[in-house]
C-alpha cells in the first residue's frame, strides 16, 4: 500500500474507534498518524524498509507496527477485526448529514439507535427532539437528510462513474472482437451526477464480447446477459450497461444511448420533417418505424448524422435542448474549451490550512503538470475548523511563497505560485481587511455560514464582488452534490453584480460541487462573466478535477476566452490588476 491508501485506513481506525466510545486521545492518534504519513516528504515504502518511521513525531511504537503491516502486507488484522465489531448500520449513519461519531454514540447509548431505518423510527417518533445537543430543529434535519439520501441512493458523482469506467472501456479497447467502442448517456454527457452507466461497442462477434465483459474484474454480479447486450453491478453499488452493435449502426446508436432524451426527440423530428426516420439502428429513407439496412443511409460517424439532417456536429455535453439546434442550424455552435487550454488554478490549499502538501510540494507537482502557476489560497481565520491563517501567519506564508519564487527563479523555472486566500465571507465583511487582500495576488471570496434567507445571503455575495480586492467568488451556491442542496440566493443578481464590477465566477470542479452549475453559464457568459476553473486542491491529486472541470465547463458553452484561466502568466498579472483599478 502506498502512503494514501495507509492514511485512509487510519482515518478508517480512528472513525470506527470513536464510534465505539473510545478514548478521544486514541482516536485522534490515528487521525495524527494519517496526516503525517500525508505530509512527508519521501516515499513511506522507504521509511519502512530503513526501519525510519519510529523517528516521526506522533508514530509510536504501535502504530509503526500497524503502518508497516499495511505497507508490506497490504493487509491489516487488527482493522479487519474492528470494522466486524462495529455494527455495519452504525457505520452507515455517518453518511446522513449532521451526524458524527459523537452523536452517533449518543443515539446509540440513549435510545440504542445502530441503523439509518432505527433512526428514522426514533425522529418520527418524536424520541430524538428530546436528547441532550439535539432538539426538534436537528431532528428535522435528519430526517431531511435521510431522504436525500434515499433520494439520491441510485445516483453517482460524474467522478464515481468516470473512474468505474474507464477500467471497462480500456479492456473493451483491447478485446479483438471490438472495432470501437464508448461511453454513451449522461456519462458522455458529462452531468455532473449519473446513474447508470451506459457503454457501447461495435462487433462482428457480439457474443463473444459480452462475454468478455461480464467477466471483468471488479464486477460484483451479472444482472442480465443476452447475445448483445449485459447489465452488470460494480464495486460501489453502480450499473453498468454494455451494449453491442454491428459498425454500420455504431454511429446512430451512440447519438441515441448518448441523449438526452429531449435532444433526441428533436433529432426525430427533424429527421421526420425529411422524410425520413432517424432511430438506434439508422437514419432510414422511410416514413415507417424501420431496420431495413437497404434502406439506411450510410453514415462513418456522428457529424455525418448531423450534417444529414442541417446541423453542425453538436457535441455530446451540449445535447440537453439548450439551444444547441439554433445555434448549429446556422453555423453558430462556439468552439468550446479544451482541457489542454487551462495555464494553472487559482482555489488551492496547503499544509499551512487544511491542505495535505506543502509549498514546495505543490510548486514540484504543479511544475510536472506543465502549468505555469498555482495559487495558494489557504483559509482564513473565522474557517477555524479549517486552520484558517491570521493576517500573521498569512503575512509569513507571503513571505515564504516570495523566497520559493525566487529559488525557482534562480533555478530558470518560470512556473509561479502565487499569493492568496479564500476569505470568508461574513454576516457583515470580509474577514480580512482591505490592506491584507491588497498584498495578495488572488483573493477568492467565499460563503462558508450561509443565512436561511435568500436575501441576505444574495446581499452578502454581491458586497464581496463590488470590493474591489475580490477577484472572485469561490463555490457561489455552496451545493454539495448528494448531500446538501444549494443555499437560497438570487444568483442573476449576483452574476449581474460580477458584470457590473468585473469579478469573475468561479467554477469549483472539486466533483462534489460543480459550482456554478453549467445551467447557469450561458447568462453568465451572456453578461460577460469570466469564469475561472479551480479544483479547490487539498491534496496533490486533486489537480486531476481540472479536466473534469472543462467537460462541466463545456456543458456550460465555454471557451476559451470565457475563461481566466487559460491566461499565459503576465497576462494574468494583468487581468488581476484590472480588477484594482476598477
Amino acid at each position: 500500500m502506498d502512503k494514501q491508501q495507509v492514511a485512509e485506513i487510519l482515518v478508517e481506525i480512528g472513525t470506527l474507534l470513536e464510534l465505539q466510545g473510545e478514548n478521544p486521545f486514541k482516536t485522534r492518534a490515528y487521525l495524527n498518524a494519517a496526516r503525517t504519513l500525508e505530509s512527508l516528504n519521501e516515499p513511506l515504502e522507504q521509511l519502512v524498509a530503513e526501519d525510519r518511521l519510529g523517528g516521526i513525531k506522533g508514530i509510536g511504537a504501535a502504530l509503526q507496527q500497524k503502518i508497516t503491516e499495511l505497507v508490506t502486507t497490504g493487509k491489516l488484522a487488527y482493522y479487519d477485526e474492528l470494522k466486524a465489531s462495529v455494527p455495519a448500520g452504525l457505520v452507515a449513519l455517518l453518511e446522513v448529514p449532521g451526524l458524527g461519531p459523537k452523536k452517533i454514540q449518543v443515539l446509540r447509548q440513549k435510545l440504542g439507535i445502530e441503523s439509518i431505518e432505527a433512526l428514522e423510527r426514533a425522529c418520527r417518533a418524536g424520541q430524538v427532539a428530546t436528547l441532550p445537543g439535539f432538539g426538534e430543529k436537528t431532528q428535522a434535519n435528519l430526517l431531511e437528510g435521510i431522504e436525500r439520501r434515499r433520494r439520491y441512493a441510485a445516483k453517482h458523482l460524474l467522478s464515481t462513474a468516470l473512474a468505474a469506467a474507464d477500467p471497462l472501456l480500456e479492456a473493451l479497447r483491447a478485446q479483438p472482437d471490438v472495432i470501437r467502442c464508448g461511453t454513451a448517456g449522461s456519462l458522455r454527457r458529462s452531468k455532473e451526477v449519473i446513474g447508470d452507466i451506459d457503454l457501447l461497442a461495435s462487433s462482428q462477434q457480439p457474443a463473444r464480447v459480452i462475454e468478455f465483459f461480464t467477466q471483468q474484474p471488479g464486477i460484483l454480479k451479472v444482472l442480465a446477459q443476452g447475445d448483445t447486450k449485459a447489465s452488470v453491478i460494480l464495486a460501489g453499488g453502480i450499473q453498468a450497461d454494455l451494449r453491442v452493435v454491428s459498425d454500420e449502426e455504431f454511429p446512430f446508436a451512440l447519438m441515441y444511448f448518448t441523449g438526452s432524451k429531449e435532444h433526441n426527440i428533436v433529432m426525430r423530428q427533424r429527421a421526420i420533417e425529411r422524410g425520413l426516420r432517424l432511430n438506434e439502428y439508422g437514419l432510414f429513407k422511410s416514413t415507417e418505424e424501420t431496420r431495413d439496412p437497404q434502406r439506411r443511409l450510410p453514415c462513418q460517424d456522428e457529424a455525418e448524422v448531423f450534417a444529414r439532417l442541417g446541423l453542425a456536429f453538436v457535441p455530446p455535453e451540449l445535447r440537453e435542448d439548450y439551444g444547441e439546434f439554433a445555434a448549429a442550424e446556422q453555423g453558430d455552435l462556439p468552439r468550446l474549451i479544451e482541457w489542454t487550454d487551462l495555464r494553472g488554478s487559482l482555489h488551492n490549499h496547503s499544509t499551512a490550512s487544511d491542505g495535505h502538501q506543502t509549498l514546495e510540494e505543490i510548486a514540484a507537482h504543479a511544475q510536472e503538470l506543465g502549468l505555469a502557476y498555482w495559487a495558494v489560497t489557504d483559509h482564513s481565520k473565522s474557517s477555524f475548523q479549517a486552520n484558517g491563517l491570521d493576517a500573521a501567519r498569512l503575512r509569513r506564508q507571503i513571505q515564504e511563497i516570495k523566497a520559493l519564487n525566487q529559488r525557482l527563479a534562480d533555478q530558470g523555472s518560470a512556473f509561479r505560485l502565487l499569493t492568496g486566500t479564500e476569505v470568508d465571507i461574513l454576516r457583515d465583511r470580509l474577514d480580512f481587511d482591505d490592506d491584507l487582500l491588497a498584498e495578495l495576488d488572488v483573493v477568492i471570496a467565499s460563503l462558508h455560514v450561509a443565512a436561511n434567507n435568500e436575501a441576505d445571503n444574495t446581499k452578502r455575495l454581491i458586497r464581496a464582488a463590488q470590493n474591489k480586492f475580490v477577484h472572485a467568488l469561490g463555490h457561489p451556491s455552496g451545493r454539495l452534490l448528494l448531500e446538501r442542496e444549494p443555499y437560497p440566493i438570487n444568483l442573476q443578481a449576483v452574476m449581474d453584480a460580477c458584470a457590473e464590477t468585473g469579478t469573475w465566477i468561479e467554477l469549483n470542479c472539486n466533483p462534489r460541487r460543480f459550482d456554478l452549475d453549467w445551467r447557469h453559464w450561458p447568462y453568465a457568459r451572456a453578461r460577460g462573466v469570466k469564469c475561472v476553473i479551480n479544483p479547490d486542491a487539498h491534496r496533490r491529486e486533486h489537480a486531476g478535477y481540472l479536466r473534469l472541470g472543462v467537460a462541466v465547463a463545456r456543458k456550460g458553452w465555454l471557451t476559451r476566452a470565457d475563461v481566466i484561466n487559460t491566461l499565459p502568466l503576465a497576462q494574468l498579472h494583468r487581468a488581476l490588476a484590472a480588477k484594482r483599478k476598477s
